[in-house]
């Protein structure tokens, strides 16, 4: 185990998205590097290897972690696509021509990477890092852009924004704010908005102390939360997503 946690340890330092930094991730780097349970890590290589006889094999038989043969699919898409895209390996380097779906299609670490790797817990590992990320950039970050651009801006009735991130369930919630509360909750205080991609997206710990709510991180909440004062009135509105007619059956 300590050399996995390490390797998980490597991966996060170099950027990977958390997705990225689990044990199959670590044990693809391993063996990646040619790296045993009892080698140094000033032994890593990087020498090319393909994923079912090379990764999935060695893992296998050094580390007696036996993924079924269906798996080999799980390490090229959420592991070794990853690491291409991060520059911890590059894709068929000997032989760059070869077809998408070659049967000889192989992977091996940078010449970065294999640098990191050597220089793990030495006092050299930090600058490795901070030399890999100053030239290729962290995956996490380059993932993080898209999903930001992709968030919605919702006015609350503050006039302040929210940024919602995207999908149905929210796209109903945001008409809660817009469509139901003017209709139905006129003057109403949001006291609490939860986005599926952040729960606590927004929470009026203030009004809630007011009215004598004490809310815990593990509390099941409804979707959204409003409070009007004139009535005395709490609105606890779960949005839900549906498709197809509201049948009879159905609204039962």
């Amino acid at each position: 185990m300590q050399k996995i946690n390490g390797a998980k340890q490597i991966l996060k330092s170099l950027g990977l998205p958390k997705e990225q930094q689990n044990e199959m991730s670590a044990l693809t780097l391993l063996a990646m590097a040619g790296l045993k349970p009892r080698d140094s890590w000033l032994d890593a290589t990087n020498l090319s290897c393909t994923v079912t006889k090379g990764v999935m094999s060695f893992i296998s038989q050094y580390y007696k972690k036996d993924y079924a043969p269906n798996t080999r699919e799980t390490f090229r898409r959420q592991v070794l696509h990853q690491f291409v895209q991060a520059h911890i390996a590059d894709y068929n380097p000997d032989n760059p021509a070869l077809p998408t779906n070659s049967p000889k299609a192989h992977y091996a670490l940078t010449l970065e990477t294999l640098n990191v790797i050597r220089a793990w817990k030495t006092k050299t590992y930090k600058q490795k890092c901070e030399a890999f990320l100053r030239k290729y950039g962290a995956l996490k970050e380059a993932y993080q852009k898209p999903r930001h651009y992709k968030q919605t801006p919702l006015t609350l009735p503050d006039g302040s924004l929210l940024q919602v991130s995207p999908g149905k369930h929210n796209q109903v919630q945001a008409a809660v704010l817009k469509e139901f509360a003017p209709r139905f909750a006129p003057g109403a205080s949001l006291v609490y908005f939860g986005d599926t991609a952040r729960k606590n997206l927004f929470c009026n710990n203030q009004l809630l102390s007011e009215m004598g709510i004490q809310l815990c991180d593990h509390d099941k909440l409804p979707d959204v939360i409003l409070f009007d004062k004139k009535r005395k009135w709490l609105f606890l509105i779960e949005a839900v997503t549906s498709h197809g007619p509201m049948t009879p059956k159905r609204v039962l």
